[in-house]
């Protein structure tokens, strides 16, 4: 049975396969489109599902500004081998473009959304792009910024990416780029869980004076104290835990005699208008995902039967 242009793009339409996988498909099965689905589900979307159940800890975070969106984005791999992979690397900036033209309102949105301007799906060129590569493959999560000056930073090839979100004076635009890339690079060194001591909220606060009274309380030393003495220097070293965790008062890596706003206060002072840090995201690859571990003497016995 002869088939068309059309019956492929059909096939690939109900099944999310790739244009030449499917074109086999109905060579295969001389044209019948059920055969062919089933062709398909045992050679290549069964390969897919297979993988698809494969811990991908690996792969790349990916940070840019793409027709004036700062985009940033995390897809993962089951090896850093993919990561460098030509075909890999495209796909995830095609995610980034994808979320920077389409504006998801989540990671289920993005995936149902047309890809890269083109016919498929994110999850239809997931799902190709695991066929092809021959690894699982799962596009992560993102973030995007639309307002304001976006400044991206890619760390180590794809490690960590970080996009910073600045609100700038007028013709500041194209002067606070460097500003943007030194809170970005002390964002993917020194991961700060705030952004400034303003967003710590009450709730952070109290468990840490109380976490700091129980350690005074088992130094003796301390536990001699006036309680209200105790909770003075409890107090001061709440100081401290804001510079150890809010960027904004963290000292600066490349300074060390100011902190990142006395920084970011000076640089606006001296260009004459205001900088001020709307919103920053960094997202690490892999972050948070249990790795599978491998004996690597097993692997390669299972190579080799």
């Amino acid at each position: 049975m002869a088939f068309s242009a059309a019956d492929v793009k059909k096939l690939r339409e109900m099944t999310g396969v790739g244009m030449m996988d499917c074109k086999k498909a109905l060579t295969a099965s001389d044209g019948d489109m059920d055969k062919a689905v089933e062709w398909l589900r045992e050679k290549g979307l069964a390969a897919s599902q297979k993988k698809a159940g494969r811990i991908a800890a690996e792969g790349v975070a990916y940070a840019a500004v793409i027709d004036g969106v700062g985009v940033v984005v995390e897809v993962n791999a089951e090896t850093d081998f993919v990561a460098k992979n030509e075909k890999f690397t495209d796909f995830v900036k095609g995610v980034a473009r994808t979320v920077a033209k389409v504006a998801p309102a989540d990671l289920d949105a993005l995936m149902a959304a047309k890809y890269d301007d083109s016919d498929k799906t994110v999850t239809e060129q997931q799902q190709e792009m695991v066929l092809v590569i021959g690894e699982n493959i799962k596009v992560r999560r993102f973030a995007r910024f639309d307002k304001g000056v976006c400044v991206p930073y890619v760390h180590m090839g794809g490690r960590i990416g970080v996009l910073v979100n600045l609100e700038v004076s007028a013709g500041l635009e194209d002067k606070v780029n460097e500003v943007g890339k030194d809170l970005a690079m002390q964002i993917a060194a020194l991961r700060p869980a705030f952004l400034d001591k303003s967003q710590v909220t009450q709730e952070v606060l109290d468990n840490e004076k109380k976490i700091l009274m129980v350690q005074m309380e088992s130094d003796p030393k301390m536990a001699s104290k006036p309680e209200a003495v105790r909770a003075k220097i409890v107090m001061g070293k709440i100081g401290k835990y804001y510079s150890e965790n809010c960027l904004m008062q963290q000292e600066f890596v490349k300074d060390s005699s100011m902190t990142v706003e006395q920084y970011v206060a000076g640089v606006a002072k001296n260009l004459g208008g205001t900088i001020k840090l709307v919103d920053a995201v960094r997202f690490e690859k892999g972050e948070g995902i249990e790795k599978k571990e491998e004996n690597f003497a097993d692997e390669i016995a299972k190579l080799v039967k």
